[in-house]
């Protein structure tokens, strides 16, 4: 499948060569009468590299043939975590340092979506916000209610993240898992 340049948004997944790339940044210009031209920064998904490419406004770009599966997050050791898919029972392990900093963001029995290039595992997909537990943070000081106040909170996968003083111990928040930060409470 063919994409016309304009298609290529943020989170876009297209094919450079034979490797997958995620776009990462885009940045349109145009030109009057001379068409336009995209400006994106792409990251390969096989190996992290990050590239600059620029497309005239009539160029197509190829989109990569990835496909997305739910997975079932099993459990890790130290340095592979195990996934199983939920309609084979098949498990399979990922490499620690292919999911990063991701792992602070689901715990045993999550489902995350892997996605596959060809029989290839590429990437562990997370979605954009998790509810965590949280199993630690200071009492709030009397007095010092207001919603601008922040306190560290630690989470039950281990991360401490900055919540509002009125967060207690055993609330369920949700976190954003691009940058790690609080975004409301659940329960």
């Amino acid at each position: 499948m063919s994409l016309g340049v304009t298609d290529l948004k943020k989170g876009r997944i297209i094919a450079i060569g034979d490797e997958p790339y995620k776009v990462i940044d885009y940045a349109q210009k145009v030109m009057g009468r001379g068409g336009s031209i995209v400006n994106v920064k792409v990251k390969s998904l096989l190996d992290g590299k990050v590239l600059d490419k620029t497309y005239k406004g009539s160029e197509t770009v190829a989109a990569a043939d990835i496909t997305n599966q739910s997975v079932q997050y099993l459990y890790a050791d130290e340095s592979k975590h195990y996934f199983m898919d939920d309609d084979s029972y098949e498990q399979f392990e990922v490499s620690s340092e292919m999911i990063a900093d991701k792992a602070s963001f689901f715990k045993e029995g999550d489902r995350v979506q892997a996605q596959f290039w060809g029989d290839r595992l590429i990437a562990i997909e997370l979605p954009k916000n998790v509810p965590l537990k949280v199993t630690y943070t200071e009492d709030v000081v009397k007095g010092d209610t207001s919603s601008s106040v922040q306190k560290d909170a630690e989470l039950e996968t281990g991360i401490t993240v900055k919540v509002p003083s009125f967060i207690k111990n055993d609330d369920v928040i949700s976190v954003d898992t691009e940058t790690g930060a609080y975004r409301e409470r659940i329960t």
